[in-house]
C-alpha cells in the first residue's frame, strides 16, 4: 500500500478532476441532476488519472438499464474504484475503497 491512504488520494483525484472539468466545460447544465460536477470528468480523463495515480485498469463492466456503464477498476496493490459513465461521455466516481480480491470462478456442477 501506499503511505497516503486511498481516501486522501481520491479527495486529491476530485479536485483534480473538478479542476478539469472546470477547464474544459464539463459538468454544467444536465450533468449536476446526475452527480456533483467535482466527481465527474470526461471517461478518458478519468480512466488516466486512475490509471497513472493508482495502477487500476477496468476488471469488470456493464450495462444499466438507463444506458449508463458501470465500471469496477482495480489495481495489484489492491485499490478499486467503481466509475459510471453516461452516453453523453460523463464519467463519475461511485466509491473506492482498498483490499479489492479477485474470486475464483464457480464451475457449474463442481465444488472449490
Amino acid at each position: 500500500m501506499k503511505p497516503i491512504g486511498k481516501n486522501l488520494e481520491i479527495m486529491l483525484l476530485v479536485v483534480s478532476l473538478a479542476a478539469a472539468a472546470m477547464v474544459i466545460g464539463v459538468g454544467a447544465g444536465s450533468a449536476r441532476a446526475e452527480a456533483p460536477k467535482e466527481l465527474c470528468s470526461t471517461h478518458d480523463a478519468v480512466m488516466q488519472t486512475l490509471n497513472a495515480k493508482f495502477a487500476e485498469k477496468t476488471v469488470s463492466m456493464g450495462l444499466a438499464n438507463n444506458g449508463t456503464v458501470v465500471e469496477v477498476l482495480s489495481s495489484p496493490d489492491g485499490s478499486w474504484t467503481i466509475v459510471m459513465t453516461a452516453p453523453n461521455g460523463l464519467a463519475c466516481l461511485l466509491a473506492a475503497g482498498d483490499y479489492w480480491q479477485n474470486l475464483p470462478e464457480k464451475v457449474a456442477g463442481k465444488t472449490l
